[in-house]
């Protein structure tokens, strides 16, 4: 029972961290253009990019 006096800060802490990381994303526009990313997996640009 005494490690969850250890647990429950940590957890935190962790969870901060990764929502600190989530915000650093939005901050720098990760997340601006998800419909181009869809549509440029499913083109089929051989002639931009010659198979070697």
């Amino acid at each position: 029972m005494d490690v969850i006096v250890y647990l429950i800060p940590i957890s935190l802490f962790l969870g901060g961290i990764g929502l600190g990381f989530f915000f650093w994303t939005l901050k720098n526009r990760q997340y601006d253009d998800p419909d181009g990313d869809a549509n440029r997996i499913l083109t089929d640009d051989w002639d931009d990019h010659p198979r070697p």
